[in-house]
């Protein structure tokens, strides 16, 4: 299993795939299938029946997973990067390619 670049609160761009060119903040994370769930991206209708839980039932909107390869990390200044890590002060920390800022 390879090391994630992207963690939870990041703030992503999908670079690839029908939701391409929008930013979304990464709620969570499934480093085991390599996929993350981005709020506002990739959302899908799910028809419920009414439950206990939902009395109501219908039609509801979530979010589905998206995989992290079509994902880059967007830096404060509102740049799409790729992610490195490099050790500081005997801790490692990611740094962004682009402008070598540590994030």
């Amino acid at each position: 299993m390879t090391k994630l670049k992207i963690k939870s609160g990041d703030t992503v761009l999908v670079i690839a795939g029908d939701h391409k060119g929008q930013q979304g903040k990464v709620q969570k994370v499934f480093p085991d299938k390599n996929k993350a769930i981005v709020e506002g991206i990739n959302t899908i209708s799910k028809h419920e029946k009414p439950s206990a839980s939902n009395p109501q039932g219908g039609i509801t909107k979530k979010e589905a997973p998206i995989n992290i390869s079509n994902l880059s990390l967007v830096t404060k200044d509102g740049k799409a990067t790729r992610v490195g890590y490099k050790e500081e002060d005997g801790k490692k920390v990611r740094f962004s390619k682009k402008s070598n800022e540590v994030l």
